[in-house]
């Protein structure tokens, strides 16, 4: 089978900003344990892989140690692969089929914008464990949607300062956590980090699927739907999020860094 790797750079439009993802174009499915162990190879928080369908393409995201029902970065690096070669115009619109529907991302105003599903949150106690992990002694709100926990606190300031026990956090969540707050800097109206040790991202650096329970929290907050988002990790990113309705349009850059061929030991081995 022929394949090709990419390693995409999203939520940027800077080399070695953002988040970066693997892209895997592949000419049909692929056993299962292969594209794990691809993952696990590539070492990235998410590598997504693809391969075209009738009306789209199917698309699979896997961490190194298991595969995820929805991820924004590497989706945007995938449908960035998939117009910076040609396989999709940029006057069409690249539809996937995945674990959470079908996705469809866009070129609008020279950015990627996808519409994904809005995931909000709901309130929940948290367990005594969670905030000591994450270090956290007063929270204003906190809740759930499905995977995640978001917790909101007092300051920019906490949220930059945060530093985890990763291994306590892993112990606490199910997948991950997201901590955010107001931004003291006028060009965004929030920002956040993402923790998910329990699925081997010790810290995402740009998290999309995060920003679809953002948008809803922050828009019952400020009482409106259109934000600019900034993601504090050490690399930082910046998302546009739209609320409409159950729908969440997010919208960023994304930069190649590399494209590369398989070796054929490694061809040899996508044989199921």
């Amino acid at each position: 089978m022929q394949a090709q790797i990419y390693q995409v750079d999203s939520f940027s439009d800077k080399p070695f900003r953002g988040n970066p993802a693997g892209v895997c174009l592949l000419e049909k499915p692929a056993p299962e344990k292969w594209m794990q162990q691809l993952a696990m190879e590539m070492n990235l928080s998410e590598t997504a892989f693809c391969y075209p369908l009738e009306n789209g393409y199917r698309l699979r995201w896997f961490t190194p140690i298991a595969e995820v029902e929805l991820c924004g970065h590497a989706t945007l690096a995938t449908a960035h692969v998939l117009f910076e070669t040609g396989a999709v115009k940029p006057d069409q619109m690249a539809r996937f089929q995945t674990m959470s529907g079908w996705l469809t991302v866009t070129m609008k105003n020279g950015r990627l914008q996808m519409d994904f599903p809005a995931t909000p949150a709901v309130p929940c106690n948290l367990s005594p464990e969670l905030p000591k992990a994450l270090g956290l002694t007063h929270i204003l709100w906190s809740g759930k949607n499905e995977v995640d926990y978001l917790i909101e606190v007092g300051s920019e300031e906490e949220v930059v300062g945060l530093r985890p026990d990763f291994r306590q956090l892993a112990a606490a969540t199910q997948r991950g956590v997201i901590v955010t707050a107001r931004s003291v800097n006028p060009d965004y109206d929030f920002i956040s980090r993402f923790f998910a040790p329990a699925i081997g991202i010790d810290e995402d650096p740009v998290t999309g699927s995060a920003h679809c329970t953002l948008g809803p929290y922050w828009m019952n907050k400020l009482k409106k739907s259109v934000f600019t988002a900034y993601q504090a990790s050490r690399r930082g990113g910046i998302v546009l999020v739209e609320v409409k309705e159950d729908r969440i349009l997010l919208g960023g850059n994304a930069v190649t860094i590399f494209a590369a061929q398989f070796s054929q030991l490694v061809r040899e081995t996508m044989v199921p």
